[in-house]
């Protein structure tokens, strides 16, 4: 017999992790205090998220992502974190190119995916 998760449960977990605030990091946080504060140099409201039919397999959901977001902090960005602020909760972290920030300025935090794969 063939392992499966239908994809409604699999839509389910990836729906847990929506967060309300995306925030561009110095490093990579592990606690809410530290996407939010210790290491973080621009935040803004998380744009939409869309759900897909993952790649090779499974189901994705997509981040929008964000543009002209305000830097308030000067640093070198490496880490995206998404949070939700009810509960203080880092909700994911996902690495990020490399950039130089300066406090004052914009930034645009692109659209990414994370994808839960089906059962092998």
């Amino acid at each position: 017999m063939a392992k499966n998760i239908p994809d409604s449960k699999l839509d389910l977990m990836l729906a847990e992790v929506e967060g309300t605030n995306i925030h561009v990091c110095s490093a990579q946080p592990t606690t809410f205090t530290e996407a939010t504060t210790t290491f973080n140099l621009a935040s803004d409201s998380v744009g939409s998220y869309t759900k897909a039919n993952g790649s090779p397999d499974g189901r994705q959901n997509t981040q929008a992502g964000t543009t002209g977001t305000s830097i308030t902090s000067t640093g070198t960005a490496d880490h995206v974190a998404i949070t939700t602020t009810t509960g203080s909760v880092l909700e994911l972290v996902t690495t990020a190119t490399s950039q130089a920030l300066t406090s004052g300025g914009t930034v645009d935090i692109g659209s990414f995916v994370h994808t839960l794969r089906d059962p092998t």
